[in-house]
Parts: structure tokens; sequence; C-alpha cells
């Protein structure tokens, strides 16, 4: 087992064991590990949809003024108006893109869904272009689900 998928599934693992405690202990917990084992994902956030608003949760890395972001706006607001991950290679040649950071590259957002309803989303910035590979996409998307299985109860 190469590190990568070591840490991956100390990552996975990690949410399995924590699916019964408070949603916000689990989110604070999935930030941490996603920050810590993944060393180009410079902030992890995760917001949640509370109306038609994503509202910062749990967060590691750096602070950001984006507290509250409509949907539709900016890379977050995109990925929760179309259901489905985003990836950007290079923030700034995306105008939609709202900075958070100067020295970020790139960026994923992946929404938190149940069925076809958003319920938040994990954004992870990068100071590395193009930092993403399809192999982060299909990880943070399980990373998703698993928190979708969890806290879909706790939103409704």
């Amino acid at each position: 087992m190469d590190d990568r998928t070591s840490r991956e599934r100390v990552t996975i693992d990690l949410l399995n064991k924590s699916m019964g405690e408070p949603l916000a202990t689990l989110l604070d917990k999935t930030t941490a590990a996603l920050h810590e084992n993944f060393p180009h994902y410079t902030g992890v956030y995760v917001y949640l949809l509370e109306g038609e608003t994503l509202v910062l949760g749990p967060y590691r890395g750096r602070p950001t003024e984006h507290t509250r972001i409509p949907i539709g706006a900016g890379i977050c607001g995109r990925a929760a108006r179309v259901k489905e991950t985003v990836v950007v290679g290079d923030v700034n040649a995306d105008a939609a893109y709202i900075a958070c950071s100067l020295q970020t590259r790139s960026e994923i957002v992946v929404p938190i869904m149940r069925d076809a309803r958003v319920l938040g989303e994990i954004d992870i910035d990068s100071d590395v272009p193009a930092a993403f590979t399809a192999r982060d996409r299909k990880f943070l998307e399980e990373v998703a689900r698993l928190l979708a299985a969890r806290f879909a109860g706790d939103t409704e």
C-alpha cells in the first residue's frame, strides 16, 4: 500500500469511527484529517446549506471572509447550483472565482448531497496550480457521501 492510499484509508476510517458523534464534531474531525493528511490541501472548508446560502462551518487552513455564499456565486455557489463536483485548475482564469487568499491557485468543491438535495459542500483550496487529480475527486466524493449519510437527518 502506498503512502497516499494509507492516508486515504486513515481518513475514511476516522470518518466511519466518528459517525456517532455530534455533527459539528464529525465535520471538525473531517476538516482536520483532510488538512493534516494531504499537504496540497492548503485550506479545507465545510459549508452547510441554509436556505439559498452556503454558511461556513468547520475549517482548517487560512481564515476566509467568505462565511456566507449565495447559491450560484463563486465556485462554491456554482457547485451547489449544478449539484456536482467542480474542479478549477487555475482560479485566476475563472471569472467566477471569489478570492479567499492571493496564494490560492486551484480549488475543488464537492457537494454533500442526499438524493438530489445539496446539504453542504467540501471546499478545498491549494497553493499548487492544477493540484486536484481524478484521484482527489474520487476520494473527496467518497468523503462527501459518508458525510451525507450522517448529517442528512440533522438538517431535515
